[in-house]
């Protein structure tokens, strides 16, 4: 299948699947809420192995083909890192998603929401499609990864606009529309990263960063904020389950296809 294709259909998945969390949260269903803290910690642990043993690895790798030190690869996450952190401190980019604690006065919330969704779905494709642009084997495991944030996210961002007094319908239009940002980053990385030497490199460290800051900042902490008794125990579990999940599965694709993976 053609390269250009095979991204542009994993990055639909990625926004697709995504769109699920919020779906069902227009059930209003009480079990919704509470497998979304479960499944925030299964995306953090996800999040951490996609980036230690599948965005960092491809980066050093690609560095060493193009001749680049290896310390430009971490210095290029580092700046991802703080990148990421300064759009959430000026631009108020990434909202903790416990919506009935969320504070609404005098904030432009909604635009907030959208803009941010966009921007992050963007650069999901990007990181989509650097990692296929390597191989196979990664690009599922990054698809995979993007999934499973995704997922508690939108349940948070369409629980903000329901809120905020959007309509069902509205609200599943406008976030399915921000989630096709993901195929617009996809397809310009594609472009761009076949045209610039060193640019594949700079992606995927890039895409590490924001792995890691998204893990980081947004979702272990909602883990530390969780105090109900056994409820940390599990999310704690999923942590792991999500790191496993992603190691073990890489290491399965690589056996899959070998002749592909690099």
């Amino acid at each position: 299948m053609n390269l250009l294709l095979t991204i542009i259909i994993f990055s639909i998945l990625g926004g697709v699947v995504s769109l699920v969390g919020g779906a069902l949260l227009l059930t209003r269903s009480r079990f919704v809420y509470k497998f979304s803290h479960y499944l925030s910690s299964f995306a953090a642990g996800s999040l951490l192995g996609a980036a230690f043993f599948d965005l960092l690895p491809e980066a050093i790798h690609e560095a060493d083909a193009v001749g680049w030190d290896h310390s430009v690869v971490f210095l290029l996450v580092l700046s991802g890192i703080i990148f990421f952190f300064l759009l959430e401190r000026f631009l108020h980019w990434f909202h903790h998603h416990d919506f009935e604690e969320h504070e609404i006065k005098n904030r432009p919330i909604v635009p907030l929401v959208i803009i941010g969704d966009t921007v992050h779905n963007f650069v999901d494709g990007i990181a989509i499609a650097a990692t296929f642009m390597v191989s196979v084997p990664a690009g599922i495991i990054t698809t995979l990864a993007v999934g499973a944030h995704e997922i508690p996210q939108e349940i948070g961002d369409f629980g903000v606009l329901l809120k905020n007094g959007l309509s069902r319908f509205k609200v599943l239009y406008i976030n399915f529309f921000s989630a096709l940002a993901a195929v617009l980053g996809a397809t310009i990385a594609f472009f761009l990263g076949g045209s610039v030497t060193g640019l594949v490199v700079v992606f995927l460290s890039i895409s590490a960063g924001f792995f890691l800051y998204i893990a980081l900042s947004d979702l272990i902490p909602e883990i530390h904020h969780e105090n109900r008794k056994g409820m940390a125990f599990w999310e704690t579990v999923c942590l792991i389950f999500g790191v496993l999940a992603i190691y073990f599965s890489l290491y399965f694709l690589q056996l899959m296809f070998p002749s592909i993976s690099h």
